[in-house]
Order: structure tokens, then C-alpha cells, then sequence
């Protein structure tokens, strides 16, 4: 039996989890200033922490072992992360965590897609119907009732 730690299901849900967190955190942090300069103030805890935890570790690469290719597709990542936390934390501002956090999770379904259009993934029909669920179920949570 693999340990737990090298589990992809283990992570993916300690991520889900941190995701509730950051949601709950960021809707009270924001509640004073503008959400644009909270997205600065996380953005610039990501890199101190993560920076300790490579250093840290020992993880730690040079730049120059980095292909240019994988710098493209990291920035064009990164840029598209600014911009996800950016419409996040704006959106945090003006709504409801409980019914922000399920609408900005049709990543899933959009991901789903995507993997299939661009990256050549294949999903069953038991997959497809768990996206469309998901996809329901975000609607759902965010309709004002």
C-alpha cells in the first residue's frame, strides 16, 4: 500500500481544503482595504514562504536549468493566477464567500475541457457527468434564493 504523502488524492484534497481557507480569510481581510492590494499583500506572503520552504528544503534549482520553454508556460501560469486572484479577491469583495468560492470552482469544469481541447485528455462518460454536476451544483450555490 503506497503511503498516504504520495497520494495524489490526499493532496488534492488538503488543497480543497486550503482553498475553503483562503476563501473564509480572504473575505475578512478584505472586508477594510481594496481587494487589488490584499492580492499584493498574499501575493508577496506566497513568495516569502514558498522562497523559505526551497531554500528551506533544498529545492532549491539553479534559473539556468530551466528550459525556456517551461519559463514561457510558467509565466503565461503565472500571469493567468494574477488574474484568477485579481477577479477573486474583487469578487470576494462584492459577494458572499459561500456563494463566490462554488461559482469560481467551475475552474473544474473549464479544466475538463480544456485537458480534452488542448492537452488531448480523454474523460469517460461517468467522468463528463461529474463535471456536469459540478457545473450544476456551482449554479445552484450561487443562485440567490
Amino acid at each position: 500500500m503506497k503511503s498516504v504523502l504520495a497520494s495524489w488524492q490526499f493532496w488534492a484534497l488538503l488543497s480543497a481544503a486550503f482553498a475553503a481557507l483562503t476563501a473564509i480569510f480572504a473575505k475578512v481581510g478584505i472586508e477594510q482595504i481594496n481587494s487589488d492590494f490584499a492580492t499584493f499583500v498574499r501575493t508577496v506572503v506566497i513568495v516569502f514562504v514558498l522562497g523559505g520552504i526551497l531554500i528551506g528544503t533544498g529545492q532549491w534549482q539553479p534559473l539556468n536549468s530551466v528550459s525556456a520553454r517551461t519559463y514561457v508556460f510558467l509565466a503565461l501560469s503565472g500571469l493567468a493566477t494574477g488574474a484568477s486572484w485579481l477577479c477573486y479577491f474583487r469578487t470576494l469583495k462584492l459577494g458572499d464567500a459561500a456563494r463566490v468560492a462554488p461559482v469560481d470552482k467551475l475552474s473544474v469544469v473549464l479544466v475538463a475541457v480544456f485537458g480534452v481541447l488542448f492537452l488531448g485528455e480523454r474523460q469517460s462518460a461517468a467522468n463528463w457527468t461529474g463535471v456536469a454536476l459540478i457545473a450544476a451544483g456551482a449554479v445552484l450555490v450561487a443562485l440567490k434564493a
